[in-house]
């Protein structure tokens, strides 16, 4: 019984983030009024974020859409202004919402401006308009780089649609993730099957051994890293000069498309305002200079109870092995020190998983992957199309952009 309730839940887990998600079914009410749709103004805040809200989102903030839109590096690097998304609006109100985010992104020495899609959401009697706000994103002339990178299903298919592929990068469908606490784990599967009272508690104990016994015997452990590597907690705030001198020495290495990494971009990213979640940056020293870093985050399942601890990100110089488990093994160590009941990992190329593999993890599958792409520049598109042109990971699009 305990195996069959871990295979269930692994079949039947989600990411906490689907912010291209569409939208919950809410009771329609009489028919569809006359729409028109349009640029989303920043003006436009109050109505979209209450869309956001019955359609099933957390809350977003007025000083959330100032970071994103005001204080953002690539709209500061780009040479015209970059639209917000699109709406629809019937009757005077705001029933359809697609965001779009700018990014920097580059490839080499070539810097792209990206644009991320990002909190699809359609009140019920308007959903089928919900292509409609994906087609102007794609559109979007002074873009080089469209992305959607938390898609269900049926966004992908629609991106699809308007010639946008799936990430080349192999296993970016599957989550990685070791049981902290075996307890707590199986009492939130209990809850999120429906299981309560005196039945709860029974699958509790039963998971909770199963678990406990698996992880004993295949030793779902991590490993411990170069011995030289030394791995520091710093807070975002202390991301400095030295993060700007691995980033440049990271693209020197070899062409790869990658998120922007310098310090501000990485201070702009990870300083999130309303965000329940708690981040933590491990950074690797290795003979005084910086080698690698890790970036996790802390969140909390309101309806399970489940603690999660999720890899946002690593950057480790020339890909060392050694220092990459040393800041895996402490991501892992923070996650159980913190409390979390699940350290997981999503995305991350080849060489990554390789070493996660090795800890004997379990995993879980999206329906479909939920990260694509699409370029103006044919010559890039040939380039993106193969898997080593990728370090696909959550630092990307909007996965751990937002508060919710």
């Amino acid at each position: 019984m305990g195996n069959r309730l871990i295979r269930a839940l692994i079949r039947r887990m989600r990411s906490r983030r689907q912010s291209l998600e569409g939208p919950r079914e809410i009771a329609p009410v009489g028919k569809p009024l006359a729409v028109r749709q349009r640029e989303v103004r920043f003006s436009d805040f109050a109505g979209v974020a209450e869309l956001k809200e019955r359609s099933g989102w957390g809350k977003d903030s007025l000083e959330n859409w100032e970071r994103l839109w005001r204080r953002n590096p690539a709209a500061a690097a780009a040479k015209s202004p970059l639209s917000m998304g699109w709406l629809l609006e019937a009757g005077g109100n705001i029933v359809g919402y697609g965001g779009s985010v700018p990014l920097l992104y580059h490839y080499g020495d070539r810097q792209l401006i990206a644009a991320a899609g990002t909190g699809l959401a359609v009140d019920a009697p308007y959903r089928f308009r919900s292509v409609g706000l994906l087609a102007p994103f794609f559109r979007q002339e002074n873009v080089e780089l469209f992305l959607i990178t938390s898609a269900i299903e049926s966004v992908g298919e629609m991106s699809k649609a308007l010639k946008a592929e799936t990430l080349p990068q192999r296993d970016y469908d599957t989550t990685l993730f070791w049981v902290l606490n075996a307890r707590e784990f199986s009492k939130a599967v209990a809850k999120k099957f429906g299981i309560d009272g005196g039945a709860a508690g029974l699958a509790a104990a039963i998971g909770s051994l199963a678990v406990k016994t698996e992880t004993m015997l295949l030793s779902r452990r991590p490993g411990r890293g170069s011995h030289d590597a030394d791995v520091t907690e710093i807070r975002v705030d202390q991301i400095g000069d030295e993060f700007d001198e691995l980033w440049r020495r990271k693209l020197a290495e070899r062409p790869r498309l990658m998120a922007d990494r310098s310090q501000a971009s990485l201070r702009w990213h990870l300083t999130v305002p309303g965000s329940p979640g708690e981040i933590g940056v491990l950074s690797c020293h290795r003979e005084g200079r910086l080698a690698g870093y890790a970036v996790v985050q802390n969140l909390m399942e309101e309806k399970t109870g489940l603690k999660r601890c999720s890899l946002v990100d690593l950057l480790v110089e020339a890909d060392d092995p050694g220092v990459a488990e040393s800041l895996l093994s402490a991501a892992y160590g923070r996650a159980r020190a913190s409390g979390s009941h699940v350290f997981e990992v999503l995305g991350f190329p080849r060489q990554i998983r390789e070493i996660l593999a090795r800890w004997r993890p379990y995993s879980r599958q999206y329906p479909a992957c939920p990260f694509l792409f699409k370029t103006k520049d044919a010559a890039l598109h040939a380039i993106l199309e193969r898997e080593e042109a990728w370090y696909a990971c959550p630092f990307d699009g909007d996965t751990s952009l937002m508060p919710y």
